[in-house]
């Protein structure tokens, strides 16, 4: 790009757009930044601090505060950066490296390989991160099942291929956990590209997953995008943008299917609030972002499958003091097809996973799309424990024996269907020492008839308890007889 240099002094090309300013004020990730020129870069485009460090400094511009003056948020440390610092306008949105290149490789927010790897080829194809999404004539719905082995989820809440699906949950009832079970569970089955949006979490865990990908082999046909804790709110703010933006490309390019996770969706949210406030907006309700519906609406609308290829989204979604009707978590439950609430009731009863049955809820529940035993037997699970947890209080007072024959019955099979909707992940396997186990769906649906119709019901309860399928169980409760049986004859 040839520049000139105009009566004013400011450097421009030859477009007339302004290419030299110098940074006017530092406020932690907000920097703003002074141009000579009238013409100030557009929003959304990206600024390159010129400082005398090794690390490059991306700016995002966000705001035209007067004829010279922009406001930009920093998608790195902002430490040491001063004022009168050179800063040089692309012109253009920020971009990042897509296509085969990036497979395997672990990538920042604005594209850079962070796993002391090669450095990318030079013809690696580059995007924009701010795409519209695609036309709804386009769009394809999603009605596929995508079977997890995981009971609870397949039997109550079935994922769609090419659909969203979120899990929601406080601090420390296994939302991460499940996320790596469903990427295990997946990659057994998925023949498209995974991409994994670390969006805010820990490094331990960043770290751990990349190792596990490693072992098990499958790092070759997924991307890792990560926007740690540790880096300012823009990185965090952008990291999923980046995440969608590969996966946009290999669903439009390369007409490929492609897997989405995100860990965690609450940070995207949090990191816009930490940048809206530095940016001088005032907050709405319970401090969010006055902006908060459309960014979310920005990232999850360009989730979408088209004809041939589909983009299948999970989420994981912090819920800050378990509080369900938190304006963040509402407006990103609005844009899933499957919403899976994650309950500490459960999780401090040590029922894994510590899915909520009645309060998950999915689109593709429907007779027309899973057939009508799948729904039936789901209806009936359902009311089994709905009932039970209406007796909850009256139990608790007077007893189980102050029903009536037909609520014990309930009671019974209840207990007994909480217990079989409990399994153990491979994920987990090396910290409890108990096998994992995927379960297919038609076992699930039958396992859960034959607890229904009572064949069960002279089981113990601990039988059901951490297995996989009811045959599973029945072994477990006849070892438990042959067990109990040479204990009395040996005390005989």
């Amino acid at each position: 790009m040839d520049a000139t240099r105009v009566g004013n002094g400011a450097k421009v090309d030859d477009c007339g757009l302004p290419l030299d300013g110098v940074v006017h004020a530092v406020r932690g990730a907000v920097v703003d930044v002074v141009f000579a020129g009238s013409d100030l870069p557009p929003i959304n485009s990206a600024l390159v601090v010129k400082w005398d460090r090794p690390t490059v400094l991306t700016l995002e511009v966000h705001s035209h505060l007067d004829q010279k003056t922009i406001r930009a948020v920093a998608f790195q440390s902002t430490a040491g950066l001063a004022r009168g610092v050179p800063v040089q306008a692309s012109g253009a949105p920020v971009t990042v490296p897509v296509g085969e290149a990036v497979l395997g490789r672990l990538l920042d927010v604005v594209g850079s390989p962070q796993d002391d790897g090669p450095a990318l080829p030079e013809d690696t194809p580059r995007r924009s991160i701010h795409a519209l999404p695609p036309l709804l004539k386009s769009q394809t719905g999603a009605t596929d099942v995508f079977e997890t082995g995981i009971k609870v989820i397949d039997l109550l809440t079935p994922m769609a291929r090419g659909g969203k699906a979120a899990m929601f949950g406080g601090a420390g009832v296994g939302k991460t956990v499940l996320v790596m079970e469903l990427i295990r569970a997946m990659v057994e089955k998925y023949e498209g590209i995974s991409v994994f949006a670390g969006v805010g979490e820990r490094s331990r865990e960043g770290h751990e997953l990349l190792t596990e990908m490693q072992d098990s082999g499958v790092l070759e046909r997924t991307v890792l995008v990560y926007g740690q804790m540790n880096e300012p709110p823009g990185a965090r703010w952008r990291a999923p943008l980046t995440a969608l933006t590969i996966s946009e490309y290999f669903r439009d390019q390369k007409h490929k299917n492609v897997l989405l996770l995100m860990d965690n969706v609450f940070r995207f949210v949090q990191a816009g609030a930490e940048v809206s406030s530095l940016l001088g907006r005032l907050p709405s309700r319970v401090g969010y972002q006055p902006t908060l519906a459309t960014e979310v609406a920005g990232l999850q609308e360009r989730i979408a499958s088209v004809a041939g290829s589909a983009v299948t989204a999970i989420q994981a979604v912090y819920v800050p003091a378990d509080d369900f009707t938190d304006p963040a978590v509402t407006t990103i439950s609005g844009h899933m097809d499957c919403v899976i609430m994650l309950s500490r009731a459960q999780a401090s009863e040590g029922f894994y996973p510590a899915i909520d049955p009645l309060g998950s809820s999915s689109m593709l529940l429907d007779p027309l799309v899973v057939g009508d035993g799948h729904y039936q037997t789901a209806e009936a699970v359902r009311q089994a424990l709905a009932r039970f947890r209406e007796l909850t209080d009256i139990i608790s007072l007077l007893g189980v024996e102050e029903l009536g024959t037909a609520d014990r019955l309930i009671v019974k099979r209840a207990r007994r269907l909480q217990r079989f909707l409990t399994q153990p992940f491979m994920v987990t396997e090396a910290f409890t020492g108990t096998p994992g186990a995927s379960v297919p769906l038609t076992e699930t649906l039958s396992g859960c008839r034959a607890i229904l119709d009572g064949e069960a019901d002279e089981w113990s309860e601990s039988s059901l308890y951490m297995v996989g399928t009811l045959e599973d169980a029945r072994n477990k409760e006849a070892a438990a007889n042959a067990s109990d049986a040479a204990d009395v004859e040996e005390a005989a």
